[in-house]
Parts: structure tokens; sequence; C-alpha cells
């Protein structure tokens, strides 16, 4: 009976947590994704030199939201996979079932929240991130 207490107590507290945004919601992991995607897309536009006409995620799915530490800030390592749809100027290409793995990062104010990239040059032991604003 206390653990049927405790459980439900535990559930109550952590819908709550969701409602108020300290949970990253789906359309927060697909603006992160577009970003990486976006800061992707412009390396390789001008190595290549190919006309990105557009992108677009679809069926977003959430597999793992893990809980984590990162630089003394909440942050959470978010998993899933989407489709993805690359438009050019002559056709549309469909890329099905591309996982993801993101680190998000919720602001000390609680308003906003960043992408984080580890750097390149960074090993995991010490990793040093990049960080951009989630809008």
């Amino acid at each position: 009976m206390v653990r049927l207490v405790f459980t439900a107590i535990l559930l109550v507290l952590l819908t709550a947590c969701g409602s108020i945004g300290l949970l990253p919601t789906s359309q927060l992991v697909q603006k992160a994704i577009a970003l990486q995607l976006s800061l992707t897309q412009q390396q390789l536009s001008q190595q290549v030199n190919l006309d990105f006409r557009g992108l677009e995620i679809k069926r977003l799915a959430i597999t793992q939201e893990q809980p984590l530490t990162i630089e003394n800030l909440p942050a959470f390592r978010v998993r899933g996979n989407y489709d993805l749809i690359v438009k050019l100027p002559q056709r549309q290409l469909t890329q099905p079932q591309q996982p993801f793995d993101l680190y998000l990062q919720i602001q000390q104010e609680g308003k906003t929240w960043r992408l984080l990239l580890p750097d390149k040059g960074s090993k995991d032991n010490q990793r040093i991130w990049r960080s951009y604003m989630i809008e």
C-alpha cells in the first residue's frame, strides 16, 4: 500500500514537472534537430556547393529522455528517430528512420533551452560543449 501511494505521488510530480516546461517536449526536440541539421547543412553546402531548398522533419519519435547535469545546469540526453525530407531544386529525398541523440539544457531562469554539441576536439572524460540557443 505504501509503495502504491509513493508511486502515485511520484507520477503526479513527474507530470507536474512536464506541464511547467522542465522536460523537453516533442516540439522542442524537433526544433533542436532542425538547428543541428541547419548547422551541418551550412557546412556541407559550402564544401560541395549544393543548393538545399529546405529540410522537413516528420514522424518524430522520442524513445529515451535521460536527465543529467552538464556544467552545473540540468540537461537531458534525448534519443529517438525521425523521417527527414531533403528538398533540392529538382527533387525531394526522403530518409526514413533517422536516429538522433541530442543533449538539451534548460537555462538557469527556466525559460530557454539550448542544444549542446560536444566539441570535436574534446575527449569523453573531459567534454567541451558548444551551446546553441533553440528558438
